[in-house]
């Protein structure tokens, strides 16, 4: 069935891509033991930028800590919302200056569940673990941080919730909401859009695929039988003359559920290369929710590291002509180690509507995050007649526009393969792993990551480890 066909195309298109996304930077998943009860937090704004109108919009701020214990600024979530210039206009994340460090800081764009004519778009600030812990009393200091419109046309603020022009020096600030650990603890948001909006259940019935990947070896005939390909056939992506290599997918327990291991492995030639993909047979998905819980690498389990490796989940039909308009792709994609012209790890979400493999033209929309995602994470894509929302542990990460929506079924697949043989030129061994724990589709029906979350529990509740009523 169908896979990619087009060599290192992807970040290719970076530079040539008709749309961006609403956002770079990303989020940081939840982590620290902070708890609503026990942490309280104020956030202290001021702008530099008070005209009605800026190149640029400038909301400074301040977070202190005013529980009783440590806070881990990682488990601290900070939310400015403000109205868009027009529906379709994307912007741009920046971090002037932090006492913490810009490197420490996250910044991401998305969409209020209920917008209101002055908040129809946030940009929610997140930490990595570096920022550290803050004790009872301490504040994180200044934090200057900017976001401008992607075209760098003069933005509006003096329509923006959280903007307040008058604010030239620091002073604690309502309009703008802090959650510790996934609970408000500071601000009132527009609309009810707090970021603890209570989750409803999952909707009743829905035509769903789900499987928990309890397999022996990649040639149980349940894998065939359940409609997935481990594939073996030749071809792209990745590097020339690779093989595709079904006994590199394995199967094991882990934290109690089991697993999907798919291993690409290489001696630094084309020859010792081995990619991994697995997929389903039919093209039959189309609008609805897409979920898998993926465990991404930053390292290799043997072997020296650096390769260019690209760890995935995605959905794709096939390009019947260049610039075929019924195309359709949506990935998650992890490099590790950078590629693409990138120096360093990445996260891509990528929305596609069609591509020239030759000449080289791209037309999609992305949204990325520069940091190490190593480790578990849920992944949703949700696919509506309106939009594409890519959510990371629980969290908006990317929303892209109504042109990429789907025209045609597509199938849905994992794969972890090598962009070429620079990153690391040894001729040592070495082998990279990503590991996938279950993957979800609902046909026709947009679910919340906390629905998604609870229609798995009730699978495994319910002792399920493979159910597919979506038709072909």
């Amino acid at each position: 069935m169908t896979s990619r066909t087009t060599p290192s195309r992807l970040r290719i298109a970076l530079a040539a891509t008709v749309a961006t996304a609403l956002g770079t930077g990303g989020l940081t998943a939840l982590s620290g033991s902070a708890s609503a009860a026990a942490a309280d937090v104020t956030v202290q704004y001021r702008t530099s930028a008070t005209g009605a109108t800026a190149d640029q919009a400038e909301p400074w701020l301040k977070i202190r800590n005013t529980g009783s214990g440590g806070l881990p600024l990682s488990s601290v979530k900070v939310r400015y919302y403000f109205k868009a210039d027009a529906a379709g206009t994307a912007y741009r994340f920046a971090c002037s200056w932090a006492v913490k460090g810009c490197a420490n800081i996250t910044g991401t764009f998305g969409t209020p569940a209920h917008p209101t004519p002055t908040a129809d778009r946030y940009l929610e600030i997140g930490f990595t673990a570096g920022a550290g812990t803050l004790a009872p009393g301490a504040d994180t200091g200044d934090m200057q941080l900017r976001f401008h419109r992607a075209d760098w046309q003069t933005m509006r603020q003096s329509d923006d919730y959280s903007f307040g022009a008058a604010q030239t020096s620091y002073a604690d600030w309502a309009k703008v909401t802090a959650s510790v650990a996934g609970s408000t603890v500071w601000g009132t948001s527009p609309g009810g859009d707090d970021p603890t909006d209570p989750p409803t259940d999952p909707p009743e019935g829905g035509q769903s695929l789900f499987d928990d990947f309890d397999y022996s070896t990649s040639s149980d005939p349940r894998i065939s039988a359940n409609g997935w390909n481990v594939r073996s056939n030749a071809g792209g992506p990745g590097v020339p003359g690779a093989t595709w290599s079904p006994e590199n997918v394995t199967f094991a327990s882990s934290g109690g559920n089991s697993v999907m291991n798919l291993r690409t492995s290489t001696a630094g030639t084309a020859e010792s290369t081995r990619q991994t993909e697995v997929l389903t047979k039919a093209m039959k998905f189309r609008n609805g929710t897409y979920a898998a819980r993926v465990r991404f690498s930053d390292a290799p389990v043997s072997g020296p590291d650096g390769d260019r490796l690209v760890q995935t989940f995605f959905t794709i039909n096939d390009l019947k002509a260049p610039m075929a308009d019924d195309y359709a792709e949506y990935d998650f994609e992890y490099l590790p180690n950078g590629g693409w012209g990138e120096p360093a790890n990445i996260l891509y979400t990528t929305s596609w509507e069609t591509y020239n493999p030759d000449p080289w033209q791209a037309v999609n929309q992305h949204s990325e995050s520069r940091q190490s995602f190593a480790g578990w994470h849920d992944l949703v894509l949700t696919i509506d007649d309106s939009s594409i929302k890519y959510y990371v542990d629980g969290h908006l990460f990317g929303t892209h526009d109504a042109a990429y929506l789907p025209e045609r079924p597509m199938s849905i697949n994992f794969n972890q393969w090598l962009i070429d043989l620079a990153g690391q030129t040894s001729t040592t061994p070495r082998s990279y792993d990503e590991q996938v724990d279950y993957v979800l589709h609902v046909k026709d029906q947009v679910l919340t990551p906390a629905q998604v979350g609870a229609k798995v529990d009730a699978y495994r509740a319910a002792g399920t480890t493979f159910e597919d009523k979506v038709p072909g």
